[in-house]
């Protein structure tokens, strides 16, 4: 099993900046991919973006040129920085960790609630 600990969310003006962590725990050792979802209010999750072990990262099309994933290895955590937020970025965010073989397991969810 994987254990996933989001933190970092909270209510921050449009424009501004933050920064969410995922910590894993637990038989990580065949993670592949971790990434992060969201789920706005009345709307199905969305992929934010994932990044690999070997440090490849995607990106939905909303988020490109404002969200940056990255992860520490050492530290088994991924990030997401999130700059110049916009309203609509309003959501839970969910982290997300993916076996080799497809298992995923999620995290519990840490809300960004964007202020205009």
């Amino acid at each position: 099993q994987v254990q996933l600990v989001e933190s970092g969310g909270g209510l921050v003006q449009a424009g501004g900046s933050l920064r969410l962590s995922c910590a894993a725990s637990g038989t990580i050792f065949s993670i592949n991919t971790m990434g992060w979802h969201r789920q706005a209010p009345g709307k199905q999750r969305e992929l934010v973006a994932t990044i690999t072990s070997g440090g490849s990262t995607d990106y939905a099309d909303s988020v490109k040129g404002r969200f940056t994933i990255s992860r520490e290895h050492t530290k088994n955590t991924v990030y997401l920085q999130i700059d110049s937020v916009k309203p609509e970025d309003t959501a839970i965010y969910y982290c997300l960790a993916v076996r080799a073989r497809g298992t995923r397991y999620w995290g519990q969810g840490t809300q960004v609630t964007v202020s205009s």
